[in-house]
Order: structure tokens, then C-alpha cells, then sequence
């Protein structure tokens, strides 16, 4: 894997090139393009069709970025600073993570219906399946359950404890607490962690889902900063998960909930 890093004035550009003669999919390496100043076009991420494999670009087909403008700059620029207060902090990362709650909606399955005005007139429109819910891994995940609800009034939410080995970090996480609707296996998931750092917790948040039943397709990831690493953890080993998030770094947020929750004093 080469590693190119662009060395003009504006957006950095940190690209993972896919080796031309590699047909694997496990040693194909996505190609990233990280937006950390405002103005950057979303064309900025791509995968080279030319030298990806079928089994390649279907890994990696079911990320998506929020489109970056200079509102979604802004906000990242904000709670990456390490000198905004923790009430401006809270604030902003509500917005942003309500943004990508706004945006995990149109993943969900709908169905035509059709409503009348006040004046009576039919009004062909949509609405929602019934069916959904949301996950949150506990703690930082509960910062997204706020706007969640706030989309969804109704909406079930379950949650999820997994903890890490603080002894021996190359033991995989490990779940401690589980409480998931009953019918979870017919419903669609918005899974809620607002970072990825190598993905270990997510990983095993999914495992756990299927081992409730619930499809890799009914599962949409939803946070705020992932890394290229986890990016491919992930959708190697579940290719059918939605993730969707803001931006693709290699320097992942990881002082959110500390700051989030006010613990990071």
C-alpha cells in the first residue's frame, strides 16, 4: 500500500492506492480522501474502478459520507478544538450528530401513502415502515439517542455495554450488557457510536446483533468519525452494514465522550 499526501495550500488529501495487479479483496485498500477544511468537494472520495475487483468495490460500496459544506467543516473544526468549552462542545456535536440521525432516515424502507390538504386535495407522499429502532453503545453512544428521539419520538432504543481489556489490549472486546427489544430480528438498526478508531467495538456490537438475528443489510452504522482502518475492519467482515458518517481521518476523535459527558477534567 502506498500512502500519497497532497502538499498544496487547502483540503489534505490522504489517499490509500489500490495495487494494480491485487485481485483479493482483503488486500485491496480503499481509497479515502479525508475533508478537513471547508469547500471540499465530495468527489474527493472515490474508488478507482478501473483496478477495483467486483468483490471490491461491493466491500466497500455501502460507506457513505455525509457531503461536506462549510456548515459540517465548521462543526468538526469545533469539537476538534481543544479549546471550545464543554456547553459549546455539547452543543455542536448535538447538531452534527442530528445531521447524520436527519440522513440515516432515508436508508429506512417506506411505502407510499397518500394524505389530504386542508383544502382537500390528495397529496401523494411517503412514510416510514414500521419496524425500526435505535442501538446505542453505552456511554458514548447515548449522546446520539437525544436527536434520535427527537426524529423518531417513538422509536425503541436498546442498548449495549462492551468493555475492553484493559490488561491485554489484544483481547477483543468484550459485551457485559445487553438489552435489545424483544422482536430486534424484524426490525431495521441504527446502531449509534459516534466514533471508529480500529472498530473493535462495533465489530463486536454487530456480532452480538446477529446473534439476535438480526441481517447485516438491516444494520446502519451511525457516527460522527471513523478511521480508514476500521473502515475496512468492518466492511470486510460484515460487507452488507451500512456506515454512515462525516468524515474518514486517520486522526479519530477519541476524546468525544470524555468531553461530551463533561469527564474529561
Amino acid at each position: 500500500m502506498r500512502r500519497q499526501q497532497s502538499t498544496e495550500q487547502g483540503p489534505l488529501l490522504i489517499l490509500y492506492r489500490i495495487s494494480a495487479d491485487s485481485t483479493d479483496p482483503r488486500h485491496l485498500h480503499v481509497v479515502m480522501s479525508v475533508c478537513m477544511m471547508a469547500g471540499t468537494p465530495p468527489d474527493n472520495f472515490f474508488l478507482p474502478v478501473a483496478k477495483c475487483s467486483g468483490a471490491a468495490m461491493d466491500e466497500f460500496s455501502r460507506l457513505h459520507i455525509l457531503k461536506s459544506n462549510n456548515q459540517i467543516s465548521w462543526l468538526q473544526t469545533i469539537l476538534r478544538n481543544v479549546k471550545t468549552s464543554h456547553g459549546d462542545f455539547v452543543f455542536n456535536a448535538d447538531r452534527l450528530i442530528r445531521l447524520v440521525i436527519e440522513e440515516a432516515l432515508n436508508f429506512l424502507p417506506t411505502h407510499d401513502k397518500t394524505v389530504h390538504t386542508p383544502k382537500g386535495v390528495p397529496y401523494e407522499g411517503k412514510a416510514f415502515n414500521k419496524g425500526n429502532c435505535g442501538v446505542s453503545l453505552v456511554r458514548s453512544g447515548e449522546a446520539m439517542e437525544k436527536s434520535l428521539r427527537e426524529c423518531c419520538r417513538s422509536i425503541r432504543i436498546g442498548k449495549m455495554l462492551i468493555r475492553h481489556d484493559d490488561d491485554d489490549s489484544s483481547k477483543p472486546p468484550k459485551v457485559i450488557y445487553v438489552r435489545l427489544p424483544p422482536d430486534i430480528a424484524e426490525r431495521n438498526v441504527l446502531l449509534m457510536y459516534p466514533l471508529m478508531n480500529t472498530g473493535g467495538t462495533i465489530h463486536q456490537s454487530i456480532r452480538e446483533l446477529k446473534k439476535n438475528d438480526v441481517k447485516e443489510e438491516r444494520i446502519i452504522i451511525c457516527t460522527l468519525f471513523v478511521t480508514p482502518d476500521s473502515v475496512r475492519h468492518i466492511c470486510s467482515d460484515f460487507p452488507k452494514v451500512r456506515i454512515l458518517t462525516t468524515e474518514v481521518n486517520e486522526d479519530c476523535a477519541l476524546h468525544f465522550g470524555e468531553r461530551y459527558f463533561g469527564t474529561d477534567k
